[in-house]
């Protein structure tokens, strides 16, 4: 059964960064806001089964307000407000892993397992 799963990892203070909240965009209108938990991930897969189908997707995380829930001073406005992960899922039947690794200034990401 495939599933998409994200997990967030703060990598200025090296922790999970837990209460990111963002917004999963998908295939007809797809719309589903998330938050991670104190591991950096959401507490369930963000689409599993049939509701997870092949298509283009995109990952929006608010990471500025992240940050500035955790006493980092940012610029005004901040470098990165939000980050946006576009990405398209050939074969649902797999797992789908899309990880963010951030801090203020930067950030990567990659198809993980």
């Amino acid at each position: 059964m495939g599933k998409l799963t994200t997990h967030v990892l703060d990598t200025a203070r090296g922790v999970p960064a837990a209460g990111v909240t963002g917004l999963l965009c998908g295939p007809d209108g797809l719309r589903l806001d998330f938050i991670t938990n104190d591991d950096g991930r959401c507490a369930a897969p963000l689409l599993e089964g049939a509701l997870f189908r092949s298509g283009r997707y995109t990952l929006l995380f608010r990471t500025a307000a992240y940050f500035a829930a955790n006493g980092v001073a940012l610029a005004d406005p901040p470098f990165l407000d939000e980050i946006r992960i576009d990405f398209a899922v050939a074969d649902a039947a797999l797992h789908y892993h899309v990880p963010l690794l951030v801090s203020p200034w930067s950030f990567s990401t990659y198809r993980g397992s």
